[in-house]
């Protein structure tokens, strides 16, 4: 399929970008070319799609669910539980739910990490995005389970669960008061010896590193490194709680981080370094977390919440330029997950967006960075295209009203449960 889009605003020009395939193949000033697709970029600005470094998509099932609590309060005595109820159906219609709030709001790539990973699947590749998708691992420190969830493991990765090239797996260890030791170091082999990323929160609470120096005699990130856990393709989620020789350790492993403002600031989890991290060359990537802790999948909301709350909580207007929370939310995140896009050139892939620059929201455009970060919402989103695919065109995504019926149709089943 070949895509032509002509006359939209690229940086500072009016260009045309003429995507082939899944890459974009030619940019320049009125190209002389045809494509099955022409699109009119007039006041449209072309940009990279955004990156969702962490979330549980299906959790859209629990959005408003149990709002205003500490974290292990919420998860002990309301998440797990109603996690429990769910069936794979309900998944797979949570996850699609996800993806079509993600499409409509500019996301293409999502970090996941949750259950019923075939439902997560199908949906996925259904729904035209790019996922790296991990099956969470949690075992209690109990032996029986840690069996069963490695035997689960080695499974899945022995099967060839999709024939698609736009979905990756990782491994998901929840969290080290979720996971035993010994799981931990059996996962940390697994995972070098296939290739894989490991996906786990870490230091997300200050409860959670005081448990951690009761149980193990060292902070969390001190323990991971010294079960040999830590490295390039380690992605922590949160990393909040951290001193200044775990940030160095942090660094010196090349681990990447998954920066989640907006479920950090509603579950008052704690402040995130980004600057003291970023300066010792961390790759910070930004997320959502799960609609329950947020409550949407909306990237444009996140990066003005990094970028606001590092002023505010650090007396620092300079703390996170607009800049920076734009580069965590395209670049960086190509970066971790080891994408060739992030930006709009030839050769990157064609995931990519137009915004509406007649949106009340975007007007005027001194500076269009800026208008994203501070201004933007995801409803100025006018078009989405995904590895050369376009998932939504004029705000309109094909099937999103059965989406919409057919999720509603859980929920009530679930409820009755």
């Amino acid at each position: 399929m070949s895509i032509l889009i002509k006359n939209v605003l690229l940086d500072e020009s009016i260009m045309d970008v003429l995507i082939q395939g899944e890459n974009i193949a030619a940019i320049g000033p009125e190209l002389n070319t045809e494509a099955a697709t022409v699109i009119d970029g007039t006041d449209k600005a072309i940009v990279p799609s955004l990156i969702n470094s962490h979330t549980h998509a299906a959790m859209t099932l629990l959005r408003g669910y149990a709002d205003d609590m500490e974290l292990h309060t919420w998860l002990n005595d309301h998440i797990w539980p109603m996690e429990h109820k769910l069936t794979r159906d309900d998944v797979y219609w949570g996850t699609r739910l996800a993806c079509l709030e993600m499409i409509k709001t500019g996301t293409t790539f999502f970090c996941d990490m949750y259950w019923h990973m075939p439902a997560v699947i199908q949906a996925v590749e259904e729904m035209g995005l790019r996922a790296m998708l991990s099956s969470a691992f949690i075992d209690f420190g109990d032996p029986k389970k840690a069996d069963k969830f490695k035997q689960r493991t080695t499974d899945f990765f022995n099967r060839q669960n999709t024939t698609s090239n736009r979905i990756q797996f990782a491994l998901g260890p929840h969290a080290i008061y979720t996971v035993s030791r010994d799981s931990l170091v059996w996962l940390a082999d697994f995972a070098r010896e296939r290739n894989l990323l490991v996906h786990i929160h870490l230091s997300e609470t200050s409860r959670e590193v005081d448990d951690c120096v009761a149980a193990h005699g060292r902070s969390p990130v001190r323990y991971l490194r010294d079960l040999g856990f830590l490295g390039p393709h380690v992605l922590a989620a949160h990393a909040i709680w951290l001193d200044d020789e775990e940030m160095d350790i942090l660094a010196e492993h090349d681990v990447k981080i998954a920066h989640l403002p907006t479920s950090n600031l509603k579950l008052s989890s704690g402040s995130f370094p980004y600057r003291r991290l970023s300066s010792r060359g961390v790759c910070i990537g930004l997320g959502t977390d799960g609609c329950s802790s947020n409550n949407n999948l909306d990237m444009f909301e996140e990066m003005k919440f990094a970028a606001l709350a590092r002023k505010g909580l650090t007396g620092n207007p300079t703390a996170m330029p607009a800049a920076d929370a734009w580069n965590c939310a395209t670049a960086n995140g190509a970066r971790i997950f080891n994408l060739n896009g992030g930006r709009i050139a030839v050769g990157k892939i064609a995931d990519c967006l137009l915004l509406d620059l007649n949106h009340p929201q975007l007007v005027p455009n001194y500076n269009l960075v800026s208008n994203i970060v501070y201004s933007a919402n995801g409803d100025c989103v006018d078009t989405t295209i995904c590895a050369g695919q376009i998932l939504m065109h004029g705000r309109t995504v094909q099937g999103e009203q059965e989406i919409i019926r057919e999720f509603k149709s859980r929920i009530a089943a679930l409820l009755q449960r």
